[in-house]
């Protein structure tokens, strides 16, 4: 089946139309009109925000008292607001220093992040997605950007007289450093990691393998939850669930969530990204189970909100009534052009999540292809 077939079989139906009334206003989380104030996107405790020089600013603009979310996007305002969208989760692996269909070019991945930028999309993590609390500037789409693997290629470190620095050509060094350019694009990634997978595929590199140190596994794992970032399970070495008995399902999935509470202790990962997409026989598994380790007799529960798909395309968003958690959620493979390309299809389809810039109402356009069959 083509992406485009795919896609419109995803188009949302006229039940939505319950959703907002006919002429296109804001209707608030108990079904009440109302009319539009935009409230501001919190600033993360400790932290000053800073105008794109760096320089301190007095955070968000206020009106009538008021705080009011605003967006250096200049075509935010011409954006119609669309709160019963399809959101896109894109999917990356290696970062390096070619294009394939599971590495992009370092150049090309930046070059991605300021695509999205320029085109209003600003990142989430699923959490927030799940929670409803993406609280996004009016005329702003949510983008969730996932990572699968925990290679070295995303997040390497440098030695330095001592010192360890974030390689500027890692995954990580180049998001943070184009985030220091543009304030809007907050560490809100989502890391789908393995624990004890070959190739240091092992919380982002061990025994040398691209210069990194065993040592530092956890290391890094810490600070990326110190910065924002989503944790997220991808199994301990990446095993093909499908292959495999209930037993075995479960070790990989909990020893998996056991290695990164010994790195961030009592770390809920409500986030589980299936390897090779493929779905575990019996698929309860999947979301819940728990696995007893036979040396300590310690017993390691999990019980995820979502699993990532492998594809499928843009995922429903949190106001669509088909939208559930627990539940499974598509990605978007970064490959060639896909991501462009599943802009351009959603902006086609009327299918844009875009904020009105309130967290407490739902919007959805006055000409909403939503209604079409």
């Amino acid at each position: 089946m083509s992406f485009r077939h795919y896609f419109s079989l995803l188009l949302l139906p006229s039940t939505l139309a319950a959703c907002g009334n006919s002429n296109g206003d804001l209707t608030t989380r108990d079904g009440a009109s109302a009319d539009s104030t935009v409230v501001a996107e919190s600033t993360p405790a400790g932290l000053v925000p800073t105008d794109a020089d760096g320089a301190m600013n007095d955070g968000p603009a206020r009106s009538g008292g008021v705080a009011v979310a605003t967006t250096s996007d200049t075509g935010a305002a011409n954006r119609e607001p669309n709160e019963l969208g399809r959101i896109m989760i894109i999917e990356y692996h290696l970062i390096g220093d070619k294009n394939s269909t599971y590495e992009r070019e370092r150049g090309q991945f930046r070059r991605d992040l300021q695509m999205l930028y320029d085109r209003g999309f600003r990142p989430v993590t699923m959490q927030q997605v799940m929670d409803g609390t993406m609280d996004l500037p009016r005329g702003i789409s949510p983008v969730v950007v996932t990572f699968d693997d925990a290679s070295p290629s995303q997040f390497r470190y440098i030695e330095k007289n001592g010192e360890l620095e974030i390689d500027p050509t890692s995954g990580l060094g180049i998001w943070l450093d184009f985030a220091r350019t543009h304030p809007e694009w907050k560490n809100r990634a989502v890391f789908c990691m393995l624990s004890g997978a070959a190739a240091g595929r092992s919380f982002f590199g061990e025994k040398g393998i691209e210069g990194q140190k065993s040592e530092w596994r956890h290391k890094k794992v810490r600070f990326l939850h110190e910065q924002g970032f989503e944790l997220c399970n991808h199994t301990l070495w990446h095993a093909n669930l499908g292959k495999y008995g209930d037993a075995m399902v479960q070790e990989q999935i909990a020893r998996g969530v056991m290695a990164i509470d010994s790195a961030v202790p009592g770390y809920k990962v409500r986030t589980f990204a299936l390897p090779l997409g493929v779905w575990p026989r019996n698929r309860a598994l999947a979301y819940k189970g728990s696995w007893t380790d036979p040396k300590s007799g310690r017993t390691v529960s999990y019980d995820f909100d979502a699993v990532l798909e492998v594809a499928g395309g843009p995922a429903r968003g949190p106001n669509d009534p088909a939208f559930k958690v627990p539940g499974n959620f598509n990605r978007i493979e970064v490959i060639g052009d896909a991501i462009e390309r599943s802009i351009n299809q959603l902006e086609k389809a009327g299918q844009r999540y875009v904020s009105d810039g309130d967290p407490n109402r739902i919007a959805r356009p006055a000409a909403s292809t939503s209604d079409s069959p």
